[in-house]
């Protein structure tokens, strides 16, 4: 199988429609070829994730949460702080939502590549 790379710009783009944009290319649905069993996607290379926005107030709302595996642990941090702390967790958590519980979609998010600037060493075959 022959993987191709694209490029996703962050910049300005709306958090849940740059996902589902980026979700086809992983799955390989945008391939004559799918198949939902076979994991025929490509690598999806996705800049400037610094410069993601959501619309309305869910910058203020929006909450993540983690859970550190002790009693009483779970951890939540708003939109906007994680956005300042590490705005590529947050295009991965939106992505991996998106993508089927399986263990086809761990090895998808494997070919993900997320960077906080346009700087990258990958050799891109399509931007979008």
């Amino acid at each position: 199988m022959e993987r191709k790379y694209y490029q996703f710009n962050a910049q300005g783009k709306v958090l849940g429609r740059l996902a589902t944009e980026i979700v086809k290319f992983l799955s390989g649905k945008n391939k004559v070829s799918y198949t939902p069993n076979v994991d025929g996607g490509d690598f999806v290379v996705v800049t400037n994730s610094d410069g993601v926005i959501v619309t309305g107030n869910k910058a203020k709302d929006k909450t993540y949460y983690r859970f550190t595996g002790y009693p009483g642990g779970i951890k939540d941090i708003t939109f906007e702080k994680q956005l300042a702390k590490d705005s590529r967790k947050i295009i991965e958590a939106a992505v991996k939502g998106m993508l089927p519980k399986n263990k086809l979609s761990r090895a998808m998010m494997t070919r993900l590549l997320i960077y906080k600037n346009e700087e990258h060493d990958h050799k891109i075959d399509f931007k979008n």
